[in-house]
């Protein structure tokens, strides 16, 4: 499983543990990912500064391995009332069946959002971390120069062949390509969330070909199986999130995880209700409901901001029909298993397939 991008990172397995954002990647899970020879992952995207400091601090004292960052790079979206006033006025529905009122959302705003992307960044230099990557779009060219200055090893997320070619050609280090199977939300940038919904299997090879930097598959890999496809495809690496997700170590909510351990792969569908854009999860009630109003939902950031007090009421009392249930589509091969556990079995599995192929 040698390859440039695992000599590049001093990794033993070509395995990432995607950064996924809103508490799953405790400082528990990055560190022991990287401690097993991956490369764990802080999803900084709805971090504070501080507070992916004090995170980034706690990883550093329980490992001495390579770790990164993931920052979203904010979009540009247009705030209008009329929007906003249609989902108050549905979510205040939801808020009636949790018989508990959330209260009034604090909405985004631009300016402050690049601010806070740029304090981020600082502390990403500051503390000498040795990966970043990026979700939603692509840095400056100038913040890359001030990575590479500084020897920061730069990811990207690309949906289609034109976004692996855009991250490459701003100069960053490799690019992660997510396929239409993966968990969580879409990372297009240069077109609609349709014309980002390429498989994995037909995205990475096309990809494979038209760049020179690694490439990183992401999408429904869930065990040796995809590992090795992955990297016969010709990846360098891959990108797992959902399989993180039901690890002893994971930040995610119980309910979030035992409805993994319980969904079918027909329950895992795309929606824009929680945040404005697409997004794979477990489908629920909430989703269901939404579906025929999604046309005329706000944008993310903006519904995101709308629906957190519902989803955080929803968290507390442990009602998963109002939670934003991230997965990929296949929950039917997770485990509750320890991140060692995990990390080894996926990479046996892959030595066994390839040692085959060998043969």
């Amino acid at each position: 499983m040698d390859n440039t991008f695992i000599r590049a990172l001093d990794l033993k397995f070509p395995i990432i543990q995607a950064p996924m954002a809103g508490g799953a990647t405790t400082s528990a899970l990055v560190s022991a990912v990287s401690n097993q020879g991956a490369l764990g992952m802080i999803g900084a995207g709805y971090l504070k500064p501080d507070d992916l400091r004090h995170q980034i601090k706690q990883v550093k004292s329980e490992t001495n391995a390579s770790f990164g960052v993931n920052l979203f790079v904010p979009e540009h979206y247009e705030i209008k009332e009329e929007q906003i006033e249609k989902s108050k006025r549905l979510i205040e529905t939801y808020e009636l069946l949790l018989n508990q009122q959330v209260g009034e959302p604090s909405l985004p705003n631009r300016e402050t959002e690049m601010c806070i992307y740029e304090e981020l960044i600082q502390v990403v230099l500051d503390e000498n971390v040795p990966v970043c990557s990026f979700t939603f779009g692509i840095p400056s060219k100038e913040t890359i120069q001030t990575f590479k200055r500084q020897g920061v090893f730069t990811i990207g997320t690309a949906t289609n062949v034109s976004e692996a070619i855009a991250v490459e050609s701003l100069g960053m280090d490799a690019v992660v390509v997510q396929g239409s199977e993966a968990g969580g939300h879409r990372g297009n940038f240069l077109c609609d969330s349709n014309e980002s919904m390429i498989g994995l299997i037909a995205l990475v090879p096309q990809v494979v070909d038209q760049v020179d930097i690694p490439v990183i598959a992401a999408g429904g890999i869930m065990d040796g199986r995809g590992l090795s496809s992955a990297l016969c495809l010709g990846a360098e690496a891959v990108q797992m999130g959902t399989a993180f997700l039901t690890c002893k170590e994971s930040g995610a909510h119980p309910v979030h995880q035992q409805a993994i351990l319980l969904a079918k792969s027909e329950d895992i569908v795309t929606t824009k209700a929680f945040s404005g854009k697409d997004a794979r999860g477990i489908e629920n009630q909430f989703m269901k409901e939404m579906k025929e109003h999604e046309a005329v939902l706000p944008p993310f950031p903006v519904q995101n901001a709308l629906t957190q007090n519902l989803r955080k009421l929803a968290s507390q009392q442990k009602n998963p029909e109002f939670m934003s249930l991230w997965s990929g589509q296949g929950p039917t091969l997770a485990r509750e298993e320890t991140v060692e556990q995990l990390i080894n079995r996926v990479a046996n599995e892959a030595a066994l397939i390839l040692d085959r192929i060998r043969l």
